[in-house]
């Protein structure tokens, strides 16, 4: 799956999708494209990238307690 830096605009594909939808890790492991290229795997923070259209990530990707209600 391939997700979108917020700050730079790089293509970033993410290498293991469960890290990417387990709402308790804040980091995934990526490798950035750039042309042909494929940049070395590096982590990143969830809260910098976005799907390429520019929607943020679900709640439930990132917020372990969404379904907590305080109210």
């Amino acid at each position: 799956m391939f997700l979108k830096n917020k700050a730079s605009g790089d293509l970033a594909h993410v290498e293991a999708l469960l890290e990417l939808v387990d709402p308790h890790e804040e980091t995934v492991t990526v490798r950035y494209q750039a042309g042909e290229e494929v940049g070395d795997p590096v982590r990143e923070q969830k809260s910098a990238l976005v799907f390429p259209s520019g929607e943020t990530l679900p709640r439930c990707w990132i917020d372990p307690h969404y379904r907590v209600s305080f109210s």
